[in-house]
């Protein structure tokens, strides 16, 4: 199993006029958090576009608990808990501190430049093997 912690500082512009996290946000939030899990196992969104591979978005579910203000410094925990196929699903909790503020999931498919779903790299399975073993 993959378990990456990115933390990031909410900015004053990301909020709405209640002061709270604009709910939109977290998409990027967790995107943040998904592109920073699959960096450290050694995987860049770069190369694998570079290299003729896209991920587009499949699935993505979100539920909120509780709002993130302006200055919170915020927790996305991103896991990938089954080894990749021609998917990929990330599950994530954003907290501040120890509370949970939201739990959601992406589910990302591999497709080639074409446009063709298609497997994943040879590099990519390599590198994440050693998670799931």
């Amino acid at each position: 199993m993959i378990n990456h912690s990115t933390k990031l500082r909410v900015r004053y512009s990301e909020t709405d006029r209640m002061g709270f996290v604009y709910y939109g946000n977290y998409a990027q939030y967790i995107e943040v958090g998904r592109v920073e899990a699959l960096r450290m196992v050694g995987v860049s969104y770069r190369e694998l576009e570079d290299k003729g591979y896209l991920l587009p978005v499949r699935d993505f579910n979100i539920r909120y608990f509780k709002a993130a203000v302006y200055d919170d410094e915020i927790t996305i925990v991103t896991n990938i808990e089954e080894m990749p196929d021609n998917r990929i699903t990330f599950k994530y909790e954003v907290k501040r501190e120890d509370e949970l503020l939201v739990t959601a999931s992406t589910t990302l498919f591999f497709m080639n430049k074409e446009g063709k779903a298609c497997k994943p790299p040879q590099f990519f399975i390599e590198l994440m093997k050693p998670y799931f073993n």
